[in-house]
């Protein structure tokens, strides 16, 4: 019989006191090897609650940005098969019984992707184009790396994925302040990455980038069914890509200066 594949994960936190230990104990008697990488700005008890679980390696380091960051996460962990988890998420039973089953079978590609759903203000968000969100989360570190975006990373894919059956939980937003307090941060990172690479900031940008994503999201993509919740989600949605390209203007305008 062959050996039994052992899996890793990479956990990036900062201020996840309430998430982590959801997110490490969903993880526990399946991923052989948690690796957590805690931002050093932290101010809450996320490295006490991690370093309490003995299959974790905790690791405090200077902020690099995201993809760096995880990157060096990678660096870190024991075995070859990766799968990458952000704090605020889980395992939900039914994904960890797909990957012990996983464990025990040889893979037939590099990569797989999983459905994730998100808990959105109080509710789990069905539609919207947000489920299923398919996001490619295991991976073989030999094959597989992340790219080198600020904002929205990713992993550089260059064979087929394969596709795993079950859920994984992602507890967005269970506020609206803890929505917006994100909020900044990302449009910011996200227009400055824009700007990198050279974009420009138009009217139509400006003007019917965030109207045409609010009815994607809300009309063509059943957001209406998701109630108050699917509503606020959009409208929220739309602004953020308002706001992602007013920044993206103004720093057009200062570098024109």
């Amino acid at each position: 019989m062959a050996e039994k594949l052992k899996l890793s994960s990479i956990i990036i936190a900062r201020d996840e006191e309430k998430n982590i230990g959801r997110c490490i104990e969903s993880q526990i008697n399946i991923i052989d090897n948690i690796v957590l990488i805690i931002d050093s700005r932290t101010k809450d008890l996320t490295l006490q609650i991690a370093s309490s679980y003995k299959n974790v390696d905790c690791e405090v380091v200077e902020w690099q940005g995201y993809s760096k960051t995880k990157t060096y996460a990678v660096s870190k962990t024991k075995y070859d098969w990766v799968l990458w988890i952000d704090a605020d998420e889980e395992l939900t039973g039914e994904l960890r019984d797909e990957l012990k089953y996983f464990k025990e079978n040889i893979p037939q590609f590099n990569a797989y992707d999983i459905a994730r759903r998100a808990f959105f203000l109080g509710k789990w968000i069905k539609h919207s184009g947000w489920y299923p969100s398919r996001v490619t989360r295991l991976f073989n570190k030999k094959m597989i790396h992340f790219d080198e975006k600020e904002v929205h990373e990713g992993l550089i894919i260059n064979c087929e994925i394969g596709h795993l059956k079950y859920d994984l939980n992602h507890y967005t937003d269970p506020s609206i302040e803890h929505y917006f307090s994100k909020f900044n941060t990302y449009t910011s990172l996200a227009a400055s990455e824009l700007y990198d690479n050279g974009k420009h900031a138009s009217l139509n940008d400006i003007i019917l980038r965030p109207i045409f994503l609010f009815l994607k999201m809300y009309i063509f993509r059943f957001g209406f069914l998701d109630g108050i919740n699917g509503l606020i989600l959009a409208i929220f949605s739309s602004a953020y890509v308002f706001t992602k390209y007013c920044k993206l203007w103004e720093l057009n305008g200062k570098k024109s200066k």
